[in-house]
This record gives C-alpha cells, structure tokens and sequence, in this order.
C-alpha cells in the first residue's frame, strides 16, 4: 500500500506533501473529506505498532476536552482517532510496510528517503 492520509487546508501537510514529490503510485487521501474506516484505523496501528503512535496530542479537542488529565487506553486512542480526524496526527505516509507519522524534519526525511529509495 502507497499512501499518504492528510488535512487539504493543513498548510503543513500541503508542504510535506510538495516537498516529498510523491509518484502517481500513491494514493492521497484527504481525512476531513472521507473518513477514517475501523479497518483501515486497524492497519495503520498495526505499521506503526500502536494508537497512541498516530494519536495528536497537538489536537484542539485534545485540549479542549481535557483529555491531558485523563490516562487513556488504547482503546481510547482508537476510539478518538474515528470519532474525529484531528485526532489523527499528520500527515501519516505508508509506503509499502513501512508508516512515517507526523511533520517532524526526522519523520520527513526518512520518508522522502524511502519513497526515493
């Protein structure tokens, strides 16, 4: 599986997403637009080893809902990540069995370094 899931009118995601030069192999799929199956939630936690690897603590809800003060379950990272697509830390690159999560330079660099590879 090629793909790349992203927010359109994230400026960041847009970016990374320029910056990556994806090929036509990859399959860009805007969150907010269509959203997250359980299944494919599923296969995104089992690349990344976990729903708390994907989940965003950056999120508004995360805040506004005071979900910092609560200890959450795996279950729960689940749970958030299909109640709504913010919870879904951004942009989230598979490339083949391989997952790169999030917008750090790091994250970034070793996804460019795969899809180039």
């Amino acid at each position: 599986m090629k793909k790349v899931y992203y927010i359109a009118t994230c400026d960041t995601c847009k970016r990374i997403i320029n910056q990556l030069n994806l090929p036509a192999s990859f399959e860009k799929r805007e969150i907010k637009q269509q959203e997250l199956t359980v299944k494919e939630v599923e296969a995104l936690k089992e690349l990344a080893g976990s729903y708390e690897a994907l989940f965003s603590r950056r999120a508004k809800l995360y805040k506004e809902r005071g979900l910092k003060d609560e200890t959450l379950s795996e279950e729960d990272y689940k749970r958030f990540i299909l109640e709504h697509y913010t919870f879904l830390k951004r942009p989230v690159i598979v490339n083949g069995n391989e997952i790169f999560i999030g917008n750090s330079k790091k994250v970034v660099e070793a996804a460019q370094a795969s899809i180039q590879g």
